[in-house]
């Protein structure tokens, strides 16, 4: 029996969709304005240039969303919805033609950002740790099997505010595809079992406000509900 000097933590888990399964979450990776329309109204050129990345700890992730406490330390959150691309087997420098068979399943969740905490880290050229890595900053719905949806490369992601269309998007949108994004990803990192790769979110990002209820959709993989609290 292992002799831990403090309790150790409970590992992050997302359901998987139609099972009594459970996917364990070890990292999560997410790409940056990988929708043009999205990089535009962040003040970027879209062209195609390398992709970017940052990270979330695996323990940000809120399985199947639901009633959240509204975040500390920021006056202006922000929604960004994204196609989630949950990883199922080891790589490194993976071939595109070959990524996807690393990939178990697809979810949808959204990179909830500190925009005002994001918008200093810029201005002084500073990590953007704490506007994207805060607590509960990852829900996401149950994981769909490939088996079940295969590997979706275009249909509707959406998410709604009080019933209102904030973001509308197609994954045939993506700038970088999936099978891009994990074989680039995999030239930095080994990707593991366990890792969530988020793709990107499409143009309409905007604030959330205390007691706002958010739905997010993406075709062939699920909906996720999340209300905040005060």
């Amino acid at each position: 029996m292992t002799d831990y000097v403090i309790p150790p933590y409970a590992l992050p888990i997302v359901p998987v969709a139609g099972s009594t399964r459970v996917f364990p979450v070890r990292r999560i990776w997410c790409v940056g304005q990988n929708y043009a329309a999205h990089a535009r109204e962040m003040g970027s050129n879209p062209e195609r240039s390398d992709p970017f990345f940052f990270s979330k700890p695996g323990d940000a992730v809120v399985p199947g969303g639901g009633l959240l406490s509204f975040p500390v330390s920021t006056s202006d959150l922000h929604h960004e919805v994204e196609l989630v691309a949950a990883i199922g087997r080891e790589g490194h420098d993976i071939p595109e033609e070959k990524a996807l068979s690393h990939i178990y399943g697809y979810a949808v969740g959204l990179d909830m950002t500190r925009r005002d905490l994001q918008a200093v880290a810029k201005k002084a050229g500073r990590p953007w740790s704490l506007a994207k890595g805060f607590d509960q900053s990852c829900p996401i719905s149950p994981i769909v099997p490939v088996s079940t949806c295969g590997h979706p490369a275009k249909g509707a992601i959406t998410l709604t505010v009080n019933g209102e269309l904030r973001q509308k998007g197609d994954l045939s949108d993506l700038i970088w595809s999936v099978a891009e994004i994990v074989s680039c990803l995999s030239r930095f990192v080994a990707l593991e079992p366990g890792d969530l790769i988020m793709t990107g979110t499409p143009a309409g990002v905007g604030p959330v406000r205390h007691g706002d209820v958010l739905h997010a959709t993406c075709a062939g993989v699920g909906e996720l509900n999340v209300t905040y609290t005060g």
